[in-house]
């Protein structure tokens, strides 16, 4: 039987949980995107809260590293932030200012690769916080969110380019147009074998193969506003709708699964696979939602 949990209330109502990820010490990570803190959730209840210094950093997507620490990006104060399981926290620059770090995922080659919203440009972090920049080949394209795809390559969403794109380690980048106009993709994941996106303005979630092919699937109901989306398996994929307060499942042949969240307009964000194997959400109203 499938239902959704609420836990407890893991911050006031003004942190803002945001972003949510597994860590590898079987916790989960959360971004207070309001209050400017990591906090760290036990499957048993346990909830601490680590600040980063600066109130107004602005921590968004979270993700575990290949050194164990947890990795996030900083989008109020442009900066990559690294946490330890201990609490640990530093902060790296960005060379281009105003950067706008959004999204960040682990990449194939031992770096940590993320998104710059306002500079058009996708960063690659070194485990000591070198960075280095690669200008994309279109302006105002707003790159969001970024996954490690199967093929080895990192593919991201264009959000105001209406676009998917694949970018190389050693930043060789095709771009591919959505078939839906204004369809604006968010969140990104790889389940393995393609990529999965949601389309926060067309109500849509899509597939992309890694030879560039699309197809896009409707949302039952087309105002949902999907955010964020995981995979846990091949053609298996759970989403957030942001803006119906449910958390929704889509099949390898587009079946559409939606469920309601017990609290009303708690704005769910992040998503992630739990160290139990269920699906965790992270809601701005100040709770974590489990899918069971």
């Amino acid at each position: 039987m499938i239902g959704t949990q609420l836990r407890l209330p893991v911050a006031d109502g003004n942190a803002g949980p945001y972003g949510i990820t597994t860590g590898p010490d079987g916790a989960l990570w959360i971004t207070l995107v309001h209050s400017g803190r990591i906090a760290r959730l036990t499957l048993d209840g346990d909830f601490t809260e680590y600040p980063l210094g600066s109130p107004a950093c602005g921590p968004t997507v979270i993700i575990p590293g290949p050194d164990g620490a947890l990795w996030f990006t900083r989008y109020k104060d442009h900066r990559i932030g690294r946490i330890t399981t201990a609490g640990e926290a530093t902060a790296f620059g960005i060379p281009t200012p105003d950067s706008g770090p959004y999204g960040i995922t682990a990449g194939p080659d031992g770096a940590m690769w993320f998104t710059q919203m306002n500079t058009d440009r996708i960063g690659r972090i070194t485990g000591e916080g070198a960075v280095t920049e690669f200008v994309l080949p279109v302006e105002g394209a707003f790159p969001s969110a970024i996954a490690t795809g199967p093929d080895g390559a990192l593919w991201f969403t264009l959000n105001q380019a209406n676009a998917i794109g694949r970018m190389t380690t050693d930043g060789d980048t095709v771009l591919y147009p959505l078939p839906t106009p204004g369809a604006a993709p968010v969140g990104i994941t790889s389940d393995g074998t393609a990529l999965w996106f949601v389309e926060i303005a067309a109500g849509q979630v899509g597939r992309i193969a890694t030879d560039g092919e699309i197809t896009e699937f409707p949302l039952p109901d087309r105002a949902a506003k999907p955010h964020a989306i995981v995979a846990t398996g091949p053609g298996d994929c759970w989403f957030t709708e942001w803006g119906a307060n449910r958390i929704g499942r889509i099949t390898a042949n587009g079946e559409i699964t939606a469920y309601d969240l017990p609290t009303r307009s708690s704005e769910p964000h992040g998503i992630t696979v739990g160290p139990d194997g269920a699906v965790y959400a992270s809601l701005e109203v100040g709770a974590v939602a489990r899918v069971s």
